[in-house]
């Protein structure tokens, strides 16, 4: 362990107008077309999800696990992204892009992409995925493909567990057109009465509740499965006795799901955004995917009833909704999957003795730990430590921000369990995250009647950053013991999302910790930390003046580097910085998951920038920052993604690394997903993404996550030898 004595970083408001000064001068010499399309790049993400899904080499129950994730992916895309350029149109408001374009203009381009990406989609499931699964023992099948006694186990089946859910809803003028849920399937039915002749219409939902594919018959390791809405189909007559069927199709409606909170206009928030929730329900359409044979008639009236256009109409192969994939996952077929990873306890966190408890609190006295999710565990990390605060008598309060976590979570229980052993616990849930705020609004209910003191953060910004601090009296002084992450504290996603996290008893940190935690159940965010860069009002400006500098030493002759790994790099000012350090010779590497608003096509601007992403079992999480700064590297881990929303409208929170072995080991990972060995996607001309993951020979390159793991395995094994 080292005594490293951090300074200021320089993020107060002396120099930041010399610096803006700077930033202006430079903007001009950039050309305009630097920016790519970040809707566009999005699709282009989702776009190297479904190539994992078509990848024959992967095993076959991942590839259908990739299929559900890029199906789920593109709801959520649609629900947020599309809806707000709809909105965004409608009310008038429809700024140009990012890329200086109309929202009308890419509205249409992201139309044409995502029909191909939806179509390539349904080839990939029939056409590769299903048969794959079939050769495995594991097939989807068509109600013509089954036999009699199939057919009439499964009508048993129908009669007893299906019949009484479903709810046939009429159409005709004593009953209006039924509203459709957004993402739920639909049997669209149109009958003749045999008495009158009348055509008539009724809508029919799939029950979401009932399993989504219906097991036939399994044998041993041979399964077979029909769609549910297969067997509905088949079985209409049940619904409509003394009609004559006359077409029946699925259908499938995407709505707006996008929410705004006018928190200074809100006395209470957990009620406005109850309201919001429940507006949501009732958004607008927004896409309507319907299977490719249904006819003319019942189309013109679902677009007539629905008042949705043929642009926003997705003709596919049925079945629709591949999200229903995630439930193969249950199968017991450990071959068909990537081979098993069992998260090992880091190694400073590992007790002395075998069946002994490790004393979380004397290993972060002895040096700051750095702990890597999902190969260290979460459990025997984050978990152990503040169950271990909870119960220990010296531990005198506890704060923790809470952004998502689990349903049955052990995070909040040990929270509970602090504040019920008299403790001061301070809880920041941060009741916006989107798609989990009835979630978050549940668990801060139960975390105020246990008498945790909760709070909602800041009006008008989401608190986004992961943090836990502990103060506990030692010998009669308090001694601060932190958390800073890069991930969510959620046990059960942190088995899926690559994540760091620091711990440390370094007292600035603390310092740093108590003040953002007053700050944030109080008022004012204060402008400066010592070992933090805080958003929202200098983490930007920090890294803009980590990046000038690498810029200046560049031009000065020194060597000089930029590394940065986020899920999203979009902000413009930071784009533009990168740019100038390239121009100066900064060898600028990014790693990036999903949105990529930075080219590397444009000669004598991006010549020494290289971007890579990584895909693949794991969910890539974590967000790191260094620099090289003249051989004394300065890297930092924490929350913050390079979007407007993350520097601008949150709060957000990077800890600067200092221990040597934690800034070797970043180091090496970053090499590692850099280098060409690598499996990765390259970005190259005009924001094409290239997947390299086999050499000349054909021979593939390194697996950065088993190659991770592996490491992490033979860190574990040195230990026990010593």
């Amino acid at each position: 362990m080292i005594d490293t004595q951090v300074h200021d970083s320089g993020l107060g408001d002396a120099d930041d107008d010399d610096f803006d000064g700077v930033v202006e001068a430079y903007d001009s010499q950039l050309p305009d077309n630097r920016y790519l399309d970040r809707e566009l790049s999005w699709l282009a993400f989702n776009k190297r999800v479904l190539e994992l899904a078509e990848d024959p080499n992967l095993p076959v129950l991942e590839r259908a696990n990739f299929l559900a994730i890029f199906a789920s992916n593109l709801d959520e895309f649609f629900m947020v992204r599309v809806a707000g350029l709809k909105r965004r149109i409608i009310t008038g408001l429809a700024v140009p892009t990012n890329v200086g374009r109309s929202p009308q203009d890419v509205l249409s381009d992201l139309s044409t992409a995502a029909h191909e990406l939806q179509e390539r989609h349904a080839r990939a499931w029939s056409e590769d995925v299903r048969p794959a699964l079939a050769n495995a023992g594991i097939e989807v099948v068509a109600w013509a493909d089954l036999a009699d006694d199939e057919r009439s186990e499964l009508y048993d089946y129908f009669s007893a567990q299906v019949f009484p859910v479903l709810m046939p809803l009429a159409v005709d003028p004593a009953h209006p057109f039924p509203y459709i849920s957004g993402l739920s399937l639909n049997l669209a039915v149109r009958i003749r009465n045999a008495r009158t002749g009348r055509q008539e219409f009724a809508r029919l939902k799939v029950p979401p509740m009932l399993p989504r594919f219906v097991e036939v018959k399994k044998d041993g390791a041979h399964v077979r499965y029909l769609p549910i809405e297969e067997l509905i189909s088949e079985n209409l007559d049940d619904l409509f006795p003394g009609m004559e069927i006359l077409e029946h199709h699925t259908f499938r409606l995407t709505r707006n799901e996008d929410m705004v909170i006018e928190e200074d206009e809100t006395e209470n928030l957990i009620q406005a955004l109850e309201a919001e929730l429940l507006r949501r329900r009732f958004g607008p359409p927004i896409r309507l995917e319907i299977t490719e044979d249904m006819d003319d008639v019942t189309l013109d009236l679902l677009l007539d009833e629905l008042d949705i256009t043929e642009h926003d109409v997705y003709r596919l192969p049925a079945p629709l909704d591949l999200r229903g994939l995630f439930a193969l996952s249950g199968l017991d077929r450990p071959e068909l999957r990537y081979p098993a990873h069992v998260p090992k306890t880091a190694t400073a966190f590992q007790p002395a003795e075998q069946n002994g408890r490790a004393d979380i609190f004397a290993a972060i006295r002895k040096e700051d730990v750095l702990v890597h999710h999902p190969y260290e565990s979460f459990t025997t990390s984050v978990v152990a430590f503040l169950q271990q605060a909870a119960r220990d008598p010296h531990v005198l309060a506890i704060k923790q921000t809470l952004y998502r976590t689990s349903g049955d979570s052990p995070i909040v229980e040990a929270l509970i369990d602090a504040a019920e052993n008299g403790k001061q616990v301070l809880a920041l849930v941060e009741v916006k995250a989107r798609f989990d705020e009835a979630a978050n609004i549940e668990w801060a209910r139960k975390l105020e009647k246990a008498g945790v003191h909760v709070v909602y953060g800041l009006v008008g910004l989401k608190t986004h950053c992961k943090l836990l601090h502990v103060i506990r009296e030692e010998d009669g002084v308090l001694r601060s013991y932190s958390h800073i992450g890069t991930g969510n504290y959620n046990p059960k996603t942190s088995r899926i999302y690559e994540d760091y996290g620091l711990f440390t008893a370094n007292e600035q940190v603390g310092r740093d910790l108590t003040r953002l935690f007053n700050e944030l159940s109080g008022y004012a965010i204060e402008k400066k930390f010592k070992r933090l860069l805080v958003a929202p009002l200098h983490l930007r400006k920090g890294l803009l003046r980590h990046i000038d500098h690498e810029r200046r030493n560049a031009l000065a002759g020194k060597p000089a580097s930029v590394r940065i790994k986020v899920n999203s790099m979009v902000d413009e000012q930071i784009i533009d910085a990168l740019y100038r350090a390239s121009q100066a010779g900064v060898k600028v590497e990014v790693w990036v998951r999903g949105i990529c608003s930075l080219r590397t096509d444009l000669p004598g601007v991006s010549d020494n920038i290289t971007v890579r992403s990584i895909l693949g079992r794991y969910l890539e999480h974590s967000r790191i920052f260094a620099f090289h700064n003249a051989g004394d590297p300065q890297i930092y881990i924490g929350s913050a993604d390079m979007m407007h929303r993350n520097l601008d409208r949150r709060v957000e929170a990077l800890v600067r690394v200092v221990e040597p072995n934690h800034l070797a080991e970043l180091t090496a990972l970053f090499d590692l997903a850099m280098a060409d060995t690598t499996s990765s996607w390259h970005l190259g001309e005009g924001g094409q993404w290239t997947r390299y993951n086999a050499d000349g020979d054909g021979k593939p390159l390194v697996d950065l996550q088993e190659k991770t793991m592996a490491q992490v395995q033979r860190r574990r094994r040195a230990r026990a030898v010593r």
